[in-house]
């Protein structure tokens, strides 16, 4: 069984996750802060936009992984993959600047929106409600 849209969406996270990486590792390099984050606020917010990325990107595809091998996927799965790809992105960059920026939370909503509609069908298929 091959899940296209479980492997779409983690072809998408790691470039995303290596892009994010990217953007950390210019930041060592222009203040030269090798190890740790030097105290530099912008490198510490760059850094926990990879590692939030990576702490929500992991549970929610093994759902989708899950949900998809459930037979349960259908056309909905990959909009949602989608949405909650952006929705990180959007957290990414919400991150960059000191301040309220509107992209944190918009990211932190579609991942617990993602997360939850995940939820429910996994749990139904699990229980055999649908």
């Amino acid at each position: 069984m091959v899940l296209q849209t479980t492997l779409c969406l983690a072809a998408a996270a790691a470039v995303i996750n290596i892009w994010l990486s990217i953007r950390a590792g210019k930041m060592r390099s222009v203040h030269k802060i090798s190890i740790g984050d030097g105290g530099n606020e912008q490198l510490i917010r760059r850094m926990r936009a990879q590692a939030n990325f990576i702490e929500q990107t992991f549970v929610t595809l093994i759902l989708f992984g899950l949900v998809e091998a459930a037979g349960r996927g259908g056309q909905w799965l990959a909009p949602l993959g989608a949405v909650f790809m952006l929705g990180r992105l959007a957290h990414m960059f919400g991150m960059d600047e000191p301040g309220f920026k509107p992209g944190r939370p918009i990211g932190m909503a579609t991942s617990m929106i993602t997360q939850l509609a995940l939820v429910v069908v996994a749990v139904g298929a699990a229980t055999g409600r649908f």
